[in-house]
Order: C-alpha cells, then structure tokens, then sequence
C-alpha cells in the first residue's frame, strides 16, 4: 500500500506566496516548504493538526519563501532549515534575498542542512530527491517525492502553471532554466504533480504541452 500524503497550502500575502505543510497520513512529523511572510498561520495550522515540522525546506533563498524560517526556527530550535547548497549565502544577506530592494533588511538563520543535485534527502518519512534547476535563482533546487503515484514536485519559482519563474534578477537566466526544466521536469511522467511556490498546481504533462513559454506550443520551443 502506497502512503496517504496529506498536504495544506497557505497562501502568503503579499506576494501571494505557497508555503506547503506536507506529512504523511499516521504521522505527526511534517515538512515545511517556504515558509512566507505570514508565519503565524503556519504555527495555527501545526497546532490546530498536532502536527511537529521535521524540516524547514527551503527551494530558493528569495525573501517570500524564507520570511517564516526564523519563527519556526524559535519554536523548534532542532528543526533543520534545508536549502540548496548554491542559494544558503541568501538566508542571511538581504541584498542577495531582495529584500533590501524592497526597503526591508530580511534574514533568516542560517542553513543547517545544504543539499545539492542528485541527493537524497530522508526526513518525517519523504526520500526526497534533490534537483537542481538554475534560471530563476542560482541555486534553485526542487523536492520530488516518488514513493507514491502519482508522483509530487515542489518546485518553488522554477515553473508555474502556464508559466515560469522570472530570469531578469541578477543571478537569473532564461536559458539555464529553460533547459533544466525540460531536461529534470519534463523528463518525469505526465501525471507528476508540480506545486509552485506562487499559483495553482499543475502537472508536467500540461506545462510540456502547453506552457508557453517552454512547452511544445509554446513560444521558446
């Protein structure tokens, strides 16, 4: 018997930002996938389902995904913040962040756990298979989690249905992520489903086919 996944979104504002609660059924030991700006929620939720994170996963360093880190980090001083190997100078630099471009001087603690391309990363019960996709940010990675069908992605602001993630930061480029995601999204099978980090899920059979921007329809083919 393949295991339950049990999965909230809450959507941070005001980036509109998903930040992704995800434990399997039977458990209490969850992941927590970019925390955004509105961490509160996330403590409620935690609370409300008895739940206790086991891992802060961070998919990029960008401030809308790690404005949580540093609230759970008090609350739960073990619990590790994970992050791509490439993107952990992020967490504690505002510039490289962006968040001083917004006036603001956002940092989270530090990484406890960095992960690189092609690594399995164990945790609340998830193997989870470490990619690396540059483009939108340098050190951008995904978790994929295969040990159900279908498959799940978190993808953070690498894809998004209908679209991709912005290339015109300073580590960005439009080429870079336009072949990682083809070659280590598009190459999974079609049900796969990609939670983004802004927006709706999607699947990689319709971004391959109709993203237009890196799709078979699309414009950049």
């Amino acid at each position: 018997m393949q295991p339950v996944l049990k999965l909230a979104t809450i959507v941070s504002m005001p980036f509109q930002e998903n930040t992704f609660i995800a434990h399997l059924e039977g458990r209490k030991d969850c992941l927590i996938v970019d925390p955004g700006f509105e961490p509160d929620r996330i403590l409620e939720h935690l609370l409300q389902h008895d739940l206790a994170p086991a891992a802060i996963l961070n998919t990029h360093g960008h401030s809308d995904h790690i404005a949580g880190n540093a609230t759970i980090k008090r609350q739960w001083p073990a619990c590790p913040i994970v992050i791509g190997i490439a993107e952990a100078a992020k967490l504690i630099d505002p510039k490289l962040n962006l968040s001083a471009a917004f006036g603001a001087a956002l940092t989270s603690p530090p990484a406890d756990v960095t992960v690189e391309d092609g690594q399995i990363y164990a945790v609340a019960g998830f193997d989870l298979e470490v990619r690396a996709i540059p483009g939108h940010s340098v050190g951008h990675v995904i978790y994929l989690w295969r040990q159900r069908q279908p498959a799940v992605a978190f993808v953070g602001d690498v894809i998004f249905a209908g679209s991709i993630g912005r290339t015109d930061f300073p580590d960005g480029n439009f080429d870079a992520l336009a072949e990682g995601i083809r070659r280590k999204i598009f190459s999974l099978p079609n049900d796969t489903q990609l939670y983004s980090g802004h927006g709706p899920v999607t699947t990689v059979g319709e971004e391959r086919r109709y993203n237009p921007f890196v799709g078979e329809q699309g414009e950049a083919v």
